[in-house]
């Protein structure tokens, strides 16, 4: 995945996070790290089933432009049926690993979230259920 030279700069990026977005840019990128971190060694078919709602299209070409950028690594068997796998390179691992804290910032801010929608305007604490969130 390349992106258009901007004016200045030689390569069209202008910073670490510029580059870094290049390559996990999108919405499925970062969750296929995800699943090849917590699932190494997946064959295609694996991997769309962890990652609902991808479709088959999207999924070929986001492997297809990891693997181009070095951070997805593929296996192909001459077996029959034909079998491909993939897992993570040293430098996907490496991305993986700096994705954590980000990942960290994610969870804590759903958990606020949640208890910040669970308080009523008086800063009370208001069950889920009297906010139409849960049925009892």
């Amino acid at each position: 995945m390349t992106t258009l030279n901007r004016p200045g700069t030689r390569d069209g990026h202008v910073c670490g996070i510029d580059t870094a977005m290049e390559v996990i840019g999108g919405k499925w990128k970062v969750l296929i790290l995800w699943a090849l971190h917590e699932h190494p060694h997946r064959r295609f078919g694996e991997l769309r089933r962890l990652l609902p709602g991808i479709t088959e299209k999207v999924l070929a070409s986001h492997l297809r432009e990891m693997e181009a950028d070095g951070i997805v690594h593929r296996v192909s068997y001459d077996e029959v049926p034909p079998r491909v796998e993939y897992s993570l390179t040293e430098d996907g691992k490496h991305l993986n690993d700096a994705l954590q804290p980000l990942a960290a910032w994610g969870r804590e801010r759903t958990t606020v979230q949640e208890l910040d929608d669970q308080r009523d305007v008086q800063g009370r604490r208001v069950p889920l259920s009297q906010k139409g969130g849960l049925s009892e």
